[in-house]
């Protein structure tokens, strides 16, 4: 156990351990070995911090942080309490994974631009930790915004017309609704409360009472359509266009970064600042039930009628993350616990997912799911781990998703929503559908017409290989030994 100071300061080095490493990285433009080191350095300092934290919140504490005062009630701050622990130790871990990977696919395919896209991958983690460990609704509409720019360039890395109309798309809905809606919603909260800090108990949140229930139902769709990182239909249209960009940027996008801080900053918004007794007054849980749950099955369907690999891919996680938002909005204890365990059972099975997509480019320049017949016997290690991390987003056990899957359904139980019961069942049988042919094809289908596969394992480069295999065998792990992710899932409700 380190001293009381030491805590005060480890979530600043947390968030700014990878800004730091933003000058050095690009002075290292012409060392790629330099480069990569300092962005190796970062993600561990990063993780490390993060952990440490770890411990101190399972004991029981809440680290709080005044940076800058802005009005005498209000600053920007950070906040590390246990619900925010959660996502900074998916996203600090998976950042160095991501890194790994994203060395080989960037040199595998001798891309341009390399010291900008790292520049930009590591802005992009401090944000995302400053989301993680903010103490208010300032501080985390500061730093969602600068994950919005700083992704930007991301997205548009390839710079042809495809590339920048993706990245336009992805800018006009993310700030559209940011600025739109999430800005002015949070002036009237502050002008309505006095205060934008996170209550401490979930039950009540920070909305005073004698709020007209107009008022708070604008200002709560408000918050769940602006945070347009949350792929809420119809605000989920930025995500397929962002899909241009390069393989480890989708990773980004949807297993550690932006889509995750998009359903973290709508959950936190439901529990820290609405509440639940509020929400279940005003019956805004189960109206937000069904509209995520129509989202679930719409995108689900579309993803059947994908070919394009990292197309059904990306409409797989507008459907998955509204699991997060709907495990929440059930108010059962059950179901929120299954919504919030999920950030981490869909980060390592998408990350997955997605490295496999770039493996299979990266040794095939295959982007199609009709031309992967018999792939999965030339790149068996690929496919096998597209298998697990596929299982885990249908749910089956003993792969991660079987513990949201579960959750969830008690929580339905609990909450008498026998419709929402429906809705896992019928978006489990669709996962099966668009999933399962695609390893079925790779292993057991006949190559395309005309194409012929030597014998023997024509994998990608290693180091991409291992960063797959370590993102699925943690998926398995998390989901035969749960406990220690859902012991900070629990601490969440009272």
């Amino acid at each position: 156990m380190y001293s009381p100071s030491f805590y005060q300061i480890a979530p600043v080095i947390a968030v700014c351990a990878s800004l730091a490493a933003v000058p050095l990285i690009a002075l290292s433009g012409s060392r790629p070995n330099l480069r990569e080191f300092w962005t190796f350095l970062a993600a561990g300092t990063k993780f490390a911090m993060v952990f440490s934290l770890a411990g101190y919140v399972l004991a029981g504490n809440v680290v709080e942080v005044d940076l800058i005062r802005v009005l005498p009630e209000l600053s920007i701050s950070f906040r590390v309490d246990s619900f925010g622990i959660v996502f900074a130790l998916v996203s600090s871990f998976l950042w160095i994974v991501a890194a790994t990977y994203t060395i080989g696919y960037m040199r595998g395919l001798d891309e341009h631009a390399q010291t900008r896209f790292f520049v930009c991958f590591a802005l992009s983690l401090c944000a995302a930790i400053g989301v993680a460990f903010s103490g208010n609704l300032l501080t985390m509409y500061i730093f969602y915004e600068m994950l919005s720019l700083s992704t930007y360039p991301l997205v548009a890395h390839h710079q042809d017309l495809e590339g920048r109309a993706g990245a336009r798309k992805y800018l006009v809905f993310l700030l559209g609704g940011s600025v739109g809606l999430v800005l002015p919603a949070l002036i009237i909260l502050f002008a309505l409360a006095g205060t934008l800090d996170f209550a401490y108990n979930i039950q009540s949140g920070i909305v005073p009472e004698g709020t007209g229930p107009t008022m708070v139902v604008i200002l709560f769709f408000a918050f769940l359509f602006g945070f347009a990182k949350n792929g809420v239909m119809p605000m989920h249209a930025w995500l397929p266009g962002a899909m241009v960009a390069p393989t480890p940027v989708s990773a980004l996008l949807h297993a550690v970064a932006v889509v995750k801080v998009g359903v973290f900053c709508t959950t936190r918004v439901m529990l820290y600042v609405f509440g639940i007794d509020l929400m279940a007054d005003l019956n805004l849980g189960i109206i937000t039930a069904y509209i995520v749950s129509f989202t679930i099955i719409m995108a689900s369907i579309i993803a059947l009628t994908k070919d394009n690999l990292k197309a059904r891919l990306a409409y797989s996680t507008v459907s998955q993350l509204s699991y997060i938002i709907l495990g929440v909005a059930l108010l059962a204890p059950a179901a929120i616990q299954g919504g919030i365990i999920h950030i981490v059972n869909h980060a390592f099975a998408k990350i997955t997912l997605f490295f496999c997509a770039g493996a299979i480019y990266v040794a095939t320049h295959k982007k199609n799911i009709s031309e992967m017949g018999g792939l999965g016997r030339v790149m068996p290690f690929t496919f096998g781990a597209f298998a697990v991390a596929s299982l885990s987003m249908i749910g089956a056990p003993p792969v991660a998703g079987f513990i949201t899957k579960w959750y969830i359904l008690v929580g339905s139980l609990d909450a008498g929503q026998m419709a929402i019961i429906l809705v896992l069942i019928a978006s489990t049988m669709l996962n099966v559908g668009y999933f399962a042919p695609i390893t079925y094809k790779a292993f057991f289908g006949k190559p395309p017409a005309g194409v012929s596969y030597e014998p023997g394992i024509k994998e990608a480069p290693l180091i991409m290989v291992v960063p797959i295999m370590v993102a699925a065998t943690i998926s398995v792990f998390i989901g035969i030994f749960p406990g220690f992710m859902m012991q900070f899932v629990q601490m969440v409700i009272p």
